[in-house]
């Protein structure tokens, strides 16, 4: 976890209740400065929630948060100054071309006339949409419309970007393409902050993650550091030599070993075996005593995926 003093957001023993339902319980995390942060958890877990704490939308029941240093309650004024939301469920003034409804929210973020236009066109240039600025929004698909949602959080040149579930509903081109102007946004030094199902995107997409469930925070750091995390069992990949005779059933019946599999199209096999702290050299060395050729031996790094349902039990309803 990175220390407070380089943190884009900071949350502390966050509490909001709906009536009798907590759907957040003492939440503590940290987003570093500059990092594209994943955001993760079941439905109903609390995550829409927390974003709405953050972007001054909720005040809550206990527990602080900070923005770039400043206390989302006692300086929401200034918080917003600094931070861009984009909801899961926006609406669209669809009667607008692309440039008026631009304009409309940069004259509502106080951009002076004479600067619209050139923040406008610098804004549709980085998602492009340059070449849409004249057209409907009620015309454009649901990927366009969502880039134009995007372009709306930007006009204001905002250092944090929160974006509840961006790629919801995005067929597979789009959602690529959303995901390349996430990591553009990066490069310029904005943080990003993307709370979505999509896991194997975040995996690819994010430097960091916090994972809620059930409104508490399972885990908050590096995605290396989630990918690592020790759990009972432990993974290996063995590669063997061509043709080795029954490598799978001889392979499942070394002592501690739970699963054996071999990866389609490949001389390669992937081993679970029962977690201990001597298990890789315990394998390697019961593999060797069976006479077959190793070509290669390592860790099976974990998927997020199964980080994710090792941490996570489902939402609070």
């Amino acid at each position: 976890m990175s220390h407070p003093a380089t943190a884009a957001i900071e949350v502390v023993n966050l509490s909001h209740a709906f009536g009798s339902r907590w759907a957040v319980r003492n939440a503590s995390f940290v987003v570093p400065q500059g990092s594209l942060h994943g955001f993760v958890g079941p439905n109903g877990a609390g995550k829409t929630t927390t974003l709405k704490s953050i972007c001054t939308l909720l005040i809550p029941h206990s527990g602080t948060i900070r923005v770039l240093g400043l206390d989302v309650v006692s300086q929401s004024h200034e918080v917003r100054r600094r931070l861009g939301f984009m909801p899961d469920h926006f609406s669209m003034y669809r009667r607008m071309t692309v440039f008026e409804y631009l304009d409309f929210f940069a004259a509502a973020y106080g951009i002076p006339l004479a600067q619209r236009d050139k923040v406008i066109d610098e804004v549709l240039v980085l998602t492009d949409m340059d070449g849409r600025r004249d057209e409907l929004v009620g015309g454009l698909s649901r990927g366009m419309q969502q880039r134009v949602a995007l372009s709306r959080v930007l006009v204001s040149d905002p250092d944090v970007l929160l974006l509840d579930e961006p790629a919801s509903g995005l067929d597979p081109r789009a959602r690529i393409e959303l995901m390349e102007i996430l990591r553009e946004l990066k490069r310029m030094g904005k943080t990003i902050f993307v709370s979505s199902h999509i896991l194997s995107e975040l995996a690819e997409l994010c430097d960091s993650v916090t994972i809620i469930d059930s409104g508490r925070i399972k885990y908050n750091g590096s995605i290396a550091g989630l990918l690592k995390r020790p759990t009972t069992h432990a993974g290996f990949r063995i590669g063997l030599a061509a043709g080795s005779p029954d490598a799978t059933e001889r392979l499942s019946g070394l002592p501690g070993v739970i699963t054996c599999s071999r990866l389609e199209g490949t001389d390669e096999y992937r081993v679970e075996m029962v977690q201990r702290p001597d298990a890789g050299n315990q394998l390697l060395k019961e593999v060797i005593a069976l006479g077959i050729q190793v070509h290669s031996f390592g860790e099976d790094r974990r998927h997020l995926n199964e980080a994710f349902m090792d941490l996570t039990t489902g939402g609070v309803g």
